[in-house]
């Protein structure tokens, strides 16, 4: 079982453009969808695509569009009513793949919202083989939500503690290493933006043109205490550094439709295969081979397995 959490969840709206975006323009739209998503949701739709135990944790009233779509849609969940309509994200994707997105700040949730969100997601997490915090915090929520919730959840559940993933950006991310080891998680997924962030190392372009000095930065995340440090770069591929190694991954180019969803894609296929008792490389192989494949589906669609193409990421030490 891999539990998610997504503290900000919405109703991801995507607008595939006719033409390039013109700003003060008229656009003229080729289709439009929408989905219930959000960092965590995306991870449990992937891994319920591949036939993992999964469930989605979130706040939401049961007539809220996103809760109702994961209804429609099968995907297993526990929501908590805030009294309050989630966001909806909207994503305008033009022809060449470029997305423009505009994300809502999310209902306000209070000191019990987040004392019943934290509490639920710790007890659905005994004896689970992963906890996935994902996303940004909504309004209200203090910074260090998910660095408390990491202590909370070894501290609580003892050897039931599964280990846990984080994926999020700005303070959250800071926080889960201004307490030590403590609050480190066992993996994170930054981005090259949110590497460069985190560890004032270099800049996203330099970790971008440069997957070693990526590499680097993200060894010294792993010597602060967290397990390991799923580094996404865009069209140059991943890097993966443990305690044990550091490798880089690269799929062969694909065309763009939209990056909305690729790095939950990524982290998706890392933890599945995880689940399987893949090694080290080979996560990182098919982290790759999902986020590719992402990169190649329309708005925020999560690939299947069988959309993705392991064989064609080849992965090399570092």
């Amino acid at each position: 079982m891999i539990v998610t959490l997504t503290a900000n969840p919405s109703m991801d709206r995507t607008v595939e453009l006719v033409s390039a975006l013109v700003r003060g323009g008229v656009q003229r739209a080729s289709s439009a969808s929408a989905q219930a998503a959000g960092k965590g949701v995306n991870v449990s739709r992937a891994l319920v695509a591949a036939g993992v135990p999964t469930l989605a944790v979130l706040p939401g009233d049961a007539a809220d569009p996103v809760v109702l779509g994961l209804l429609e849609a099968g995907l297993p969940h526990r929501a908590l009513p805030v009294g309050q309509p989630l966001r909806s994200n909207i994503t305008l994707a033009e022809p060449d793949g470029t997305t423009t997105k505009v994300n809502e700040p999310g209902p306000v949730l209070t000191a019990e919202h987040q004392r019943l969100l934290a509490a639920t997601t710790v007890a659905a997490s005994s004896g689970a083989a992963w906890a996935v915090l994902a996303g940004s915090l909504p309004p209200g929520v203090d910074a260090g939500f998910y660095a408390a919730l990491t202590v909370q959840l070894r501290r609580e559940l003892g050897d039931a503690a599964p280990r846990i993933a984080v994926d999020t950006s700005g303070e959250p991310l800071r926080a889960l290493f201004a307490a030590g080891r403590a609050s480190a998680p066992d993996l994170i997924k930054p981005n090259a933006e949110e590497l460069a962030e985190l560890t004032s190392l270099g800049s996203e372009a330099e970790f971008e043109a440069d997957p070693r000095f990526a590499a680097t930065a993200a060894r010294s995340l792993v010597d602060s205490g967290t397990g390991a440090v799923l580094a996404t770069l865009g069209a140059r591929g991943a890097v993966l550094v443990t305690r044990d190694g550091a490798w880089l991954a690269t799929h062969p180019p694909v065309a763009a439709r939209s990056t909305v969803g690729a790095g939950d894609s990524s982290l998706a296929g890392y933890l599945l295969a995880h689940s399987r008792g893949a090694s080290a490389p080979d996560c990182l192989r098919q982290a790759v081979a999902h986020g590719s494949a992402a990169v190649s589906l329309p708005g925020s669609t999560i690939p299947t397995v069988e959309q993705t193409a392991p064989a064609s990421v080849t992965v090399v030490e570092l």
